[in-house]
């Protein structure tokens, strides 16, 4: 039976600012994974271009998320840091996968449902089987655990049906090519907690959103000082007092939202806040929550004007985790192609 080695793999689109979510919600479990496990950190910008882009502002946003990851405190040294399109291997791999998953697999993704709306005839036949190549981003590396947030599992769950009807296809001919068991294992995904799903700022029903219009229903990590002391202080609240004990945030979205927030930021409980802060009117907690936002932020967005500054230093550590990735990569894909039957 094969041991797989756990390894880590996530990425995160190119598309718009990252945000405060973002960064509860991926960035720093990332930086806590580097100390555990072997890790692969990637900038999906094939996933990007599944809607249209602009060129010049991909190039920058394509940095932009590198230039978080190092500024959040992922070693690019200890970890590979890469964008996905410097690997073909990933692409290669989602050309087999779009031929092993089935079309109502597919059908049934909900993030496909909600991003095409009404008009899924003129949506891209990539937005459409993007679950795939996001199951060979993984796969390629055959990592074991990928992190992400309770909107995600869908697509790993795709990944694992995926790699096990693979398996299953292939099984005579896996073996056949020296494999004593499967060759993909089924990852498993990292789901991150309470604090990972960050609302808007604005409204507490809404998750926290790169697209969203209002740039006051966000903090983003590029924010400076100012601009995240404005946006908590303007942040949606209701009338009453922090409540005592979590059941007293029941119904109020905002305040739990708020609660979550700082919960978050000094790691710690949202019973933790409530028994400091229980009582108190929103305007001495949002005091507070703005000292450790911008204690915790501040060094976070300063770091990342400096990289982005800094083109040439990002370029290079994408080109040398690209080619870290593809010392990975490559074998697997060609033992794919083994499996499958193709001359290499």
């Amino acid at each position: 039976m094969t041991i797989f080695p756990e390894r880590v793999f996530s990425g995160i689109q190119p598309t718009g600012h990252l945000h405060l979510g973002n960064y509860l919600g991926a960035i720093v479990k990332f930086v806590a994974l580097q100390e555990t496990h072997e890790c692969l950190f990637c900038v999906v910008d094939l996933h990007a271009i599944t809607v249209a882009q602009d060129p010049v502002e991909l190039r920058k946003a394509i940095r932009r998320i590198a230039a978080a990851y190092i500024a959040s405190g992922v070693d690019p040294v200890k970890n590979i840091i890469f964008s996905q399109s410097q690997v073909g291997e990933h692409a290669e791999l989602a050309w087999v996968f779009n031929c092993v998953a089935r079309l109502g697999w597919l059908n049934r993704m909900t993030q496909f449902k909600e991003k095409a709306g009404k008009d899924r005839e003129n949506v891209s036949v990539g937005l459409f089987a993007y679950p795939d190549l996001m199951a060979a981003d993984i796969l390629l590396y055959r990592a074991t655990h990928v992190p992400v947030g309770e909107d995600q599992k869908q697509h790993i769950e795709l990944a694992r049906d995926i790699a096990h009807k693979f398996n299953n296809d292939f099984a005579a001919s896996i073996v056949a090519n020296g494999h004593d068991g499967p060759f993909f294992p089924l990852p498993e995904p990292l789901i991150q907690g309470p604090a990972a799903r960050v609302m808007s700022l604005r409204d507490g029903a809404k998750k926290m959103s790169k697209s969203d219009p209002s740039d006051f229903s966000r903090i983003n990590l590029s924010d400076d000082a100012e601009a995240i002391a404005q946006k908590v202080r303007k942040a949606k609240t209701d009338a009453e007092p922090l409540p005592c004990e979590i059941a007293g945030l029941a119904g109020r979205p905002e305040a739990e939202n708020l609660v979550g927030i700082y919960a978050a930021l000094v790691d710690g409980s949202r019973e933790d806040v409530l028994l400091e802060f229980g009582g108190a009117q929103f305007s001495a907690f949002k005091n507070a929550l703005v000292e450790v936002a911008v204690a915790k932020l501040g060094s976070v967005g300063g770091e990342m004007r400096r990289l982005e500054n800094d083109p040439a230093y990002i370029d290079n550590i994408l080109r040398e985790g690209a080619q870290r990735a593809r010392n990975l990569a490559r074998p697997v894909m060609d033992q794919v192609k083994d499996i499958l039957g193709l001359i290499r």
